[in-house]
């Protein structure tokens, strides 16, 4: 499984990444986390994770691969990686339900920060996913505090240290849980220089033993609340991918894609031709 996995998401092995598309439908308008680097929002004319032209709903989904598909025959991966948290509606498990039954053949790939990872795994399961994507940027909850102002679980808001302590419990609990699944499990991590710079090799040591397979470390967008921080440069990049390989297969590809981004990364970008600006606008939410 992993081994075809890998051979054909163009986010998970190289080989792939010039050769196949992804196709991310954009379905998850709300979020359960803030991230001090995260600043959502719909636009068309930004390049990173977090933005949308808009909100898809479930019902379009399947049309929407019909048409990529038209557009992108390369395309062998569906992904649903936000704008907002994939697990903090029911949106998007409800569309890999759909999609897996139009097309059971496409590789199905879910993104989420993981907070519930642990409370839906059987369900993501079910829907078809066999890839995912968990954004673990600390497993200490000191640094995690200081990347995370709040999340919102279980009807509050909770901030500080206990908020970070049952983001990162819930995260490695949901990795164990869907990867004995047989589930191929990516993390990915944000690389805050002065934040985690120095904690990366801890990270990729805790998920790998948690069942985490491929680790993707991915630069600093200086943005919302941490926009007073560099981005990391070439050599704090380097060096945090060979902490990283001490303990996992790090993958060295990303495009920093946005939530609707269709096509080949970094070789062919169609979603505005699949999108144009004909989306149902929402306003993000938290929890």
């Amino acid at each position: 499984m992993r081994e075809h996995l890998v051979k054909n998401h163009p986010c998970l092995g190289g080989e792939a990444h010039k050769k196949f598309g992804r196709l991310h439908l954009p379905v998850s308008p709300a979020c359960n986390i803030q991230c001090n680097f995260c600043k959502r929002d719909c636009n068309s004319n930004e390049e990173r994770p977090g933005v949308a032209n808009g909100i898809l709903q479930p019902k379009d989904a399947v049309d929407t691969v019909k048409r990529a598909l038209e557009l992108c025959p390369e395309i062998t991966v569906v992904g649903i990686a936000g704008p907002g948290d994939t697990l903090a509606t029911n949106n998007a498990i409800e569309t890999f339900k759909l999609v897996d039954k139009a097309y059971p053949n496409l590789i199905k790939c879910l993104s989420t920060n993981g907070l519930l990872l642990y409370k839906k795994y059987r369900e993501i399961y079910d829907s078809g996913v066999r890839t995912i994507t968990v954004t673990v940027n600390a497993v200490d909850p000191e640094i995690q505090n200081d990347i995370t102002s709040y999340i919102v679980y279980e009807g509050k808001v909770i901030h500080g240290i206990e908020g970070a302590k049952i983001l990162i419990e819930n995260q490695l609990k949901g990795i164990r849980a869907i990867s004995q699944l047989g589930v191929v499990v990516k993390v990915n991590s944000v690389l805050i220089p002065g934040i985690n710079s120095e904690h990366i090799e801890e990270i990729a040591r805790t998920v790998k033993e948690a069942g985490a397979s491929l680790y993707n470390i991915i630069p600093l967008i200086p943005q919302h609340d941490l926009s007073h921080i560099h981005a990391p440069d070439c050599i704090e990049l380097d060096k945090a991918r060979r902490d990283g390989e001490k303990h996992l297969e790090v993958f060295r590809h990303c495009k920093h894609c946005r939530a609707d981004a269709c096509g080949i990364p970094g070789e062919k970008d169609l979603s505005k031709e699949l999108y144009g600006t004909n989306l149902a606008l929402e306003t993000f939410s938290h929890g």
